[in-house]
């Protein structure tokens, strides 16, 4: 059996990782790290706050935390390595550094998101970000009252894409705000916005604009546990990767 540690097992995909490995027949939970004064009872694993525990119990370690988590714990697998899967966003250069950097030491999945569907997603914004030059393109995203980033790193990732298909750097055409007398919208911009609501597990959708007509590709996660199942897929598959930084779509095989 694969012993599979989780990083945030109290946070919301955290516990429904431990709840899918229950009854796996290839991987188990072997260690969850949790936040101190937080009580969980995981039979079978190591419940602990200590992230050396944590890495010292487990052969791959699935992240979904905060940004700040995550840096502490790719501080600590940069000295003892181990597989990792994270799919933590909002993560700044320098966190997104040491990723890169424990990449080098041993095998890293990282992704914004990590449903089949999304990895789809992001192959037909390509196509029609590049059939469809002279369309403008707006993405909205949609995600509960407590996620704490924003625009959500999904919607980034599929701008991203946009923005490749067109030969265009996303930093340069990027616009999240819109608000007073600003003119008219420029060829090449890209917008993505974030709305706040609810208990929204997740909504993307990628909009083509043209005079007299318009598509709108559109993926909604009605659902945490696709996240869930698909880190736990991907933590199945990246043991056995050799050390390099690697996508879902690799994993999936897109």
């Amino acid at each position: 059996m694969l012993n599979v540690g989780i990083y945030g097992g109290s946070g919301r995909v955290g516990s429904l990782l431990i709840k899918n490995l229950q009854n796996d027949e290839v991987a188990k939970v072997s260690a969850v790290h949790v936040l101190e004064g937080i009580s969980l009872d995981v039979p079978g694993a190591m419940v602990t706050n200590n992230l050396d525990t944590l890495i010292e119990n487990s052969e791959v370690i699935i992240d979904f935390t905060l940004p700040e988590g995550t840096q502490a714990l790719l501080e600590k697998l940069l000295i003892t390595p181990k597989p990792l899967v994270s799919g933590t966003t909002g993560l700044n250069d320098h966190q997104m550094n040491l990723l890169k950097e424990l990449s080098q030491k041993a095998p890293v999945l990282y992704a914004t998101n990590m449903s089949l569907g999304i990895a789809i997603l992001k192959r037909l914004v390509s196509i029609a970000s590049e059939k469809l030059r002279d369309f403008d393109i707006e993405i909205v995203e949609m995600h509960h009252r407590y996620k704490k980033d924003a625009p959500s790193g999904t919607a980034l990732t599929l701008a991203e894409f946009a923005a490749n298909a067109r030969g265009l750097e996303l930093d340069k055409v990027r616009v999240s705000g819109r608000d007073g007398n600003i003119g008219e919208r420029t060829k090449d911009e890209i917008g993505v916005f974030a709305l706040r609501g609810g208990d929204i597990v997740g909504r993307h959708t990628v909009g083509f604009y043209n005079e007299g007509e318009f598509l709108e590709l559109n993926h909604t996660a009605t659902s945490r546990d696709t996240f869930a199942k698909g880190a736990i897929r991907a933590a199945k598959w990246v043991v056995s990767q050799e050390p390099g930084l690697y996508t879902i779509d690799e994993c999936l095989g897109l």
